[in-house]
């Protein structure tokens, strides 16, 4: 029987310490790493949370006050509560005198190296986009990254008309990028030179957002005054 026992202990390769000490060190790392995320999970929402808050009355220049309501095409704007889907969330900002300034709205695409993440302010008063602000954005420091820091690329977004046509269904005109200097018309955004791909991702983004959120906003914007019978959540 010691003889069996003794065979069998033979058998196993060299490797077989290292392959177990390889195994351990392994699953060892595998819990460190899902016990830090989900540690940290509620610190990084609540941060993220803090962020966007902070982006809204930047994006939304006068308001002091917000409030989030979800809203779709099957229905209008109701207070948000813990646990909505965030695609389907806007946020309403509001002035001292607790009128409404704007809407706040989240919207993504894909830009030169990764995914970009923006969130922009509505006036449906005068219909036109008053703020954006880079939530979110991997591309290349001093070129790529100018959406975030370049006055002249931001100003583009102190009056960007997003009127909607006749109907309102759509918009008039789609908002579009074009060759730095040659900015002609309101729903136009002048690009930045050497971040060509980056500006134009920023165009494609706020097109693809603004139509397919304004028709759901402005005819329902009376919904988000304070006097609308509507009061936001979160």
């Amino acid at each position: 029987m010691q003889d069996a026992q003794d065979n069998g202990t033979a058998s196993r390769p060299a490797s077989w310490p290292m392959y177990r000490a390889l195994v351990g060190v392994g699953v060892v790392c595998g819990l460190l790493i899902v016990s830090v995320f989900v540690l940290t999970l509620p610190i990084i929402a609540r941060n993220e949370a803090q962020a966007l808050q902070q982006a809204v009355f930047q994006v939304l220049p006068g308001a002091v006050t917000r409030a989030s309501f979800v809203l779709t095409a099957d229905t209008g704007p109701r207070a948000a509560v813990e646990g909505d889907d965030p695609r389907h969330m806007v946020h309403a900002g509001y002035d001292a005198d607790g009128q409404l300034v704007g809407i706040a709205i989240e919207a993504q695409g894909m830009g030169y190296q990764d995914v970009i993440r923006i969130l922009y302010g509505y006036a449906p008063q005068r219909q036109v986009i008053v703020g954006m602000q880079v939530l979110a954005s991997k591309e290349t420091p001093g070129l790529g990254d100018k959406i975030e820091k370049d006055p002249a690329f931001r100003a583009n977004f102190s009056a960007l008309d997003v009127s909607l046509a006749a109907g309102g269904a759509s918009l008039q005109h789609a908002v579009e990028a074009v060759k730095n200097g040659s900015k002609s018309a309101p729903w136009q955004i002048d690009g930045i030179t050497g971040a060509t791909i980056s500006s134009k991702a920023v165009a494609n983004i706020l097109r693809e957002s603004s139509a397919q959120w304004l028709p759901l906003i402005y005819p329902r914007r009376g919904s988000f005054e304070p006097s609308g019978g509507t009061h936001g959540g979160l």
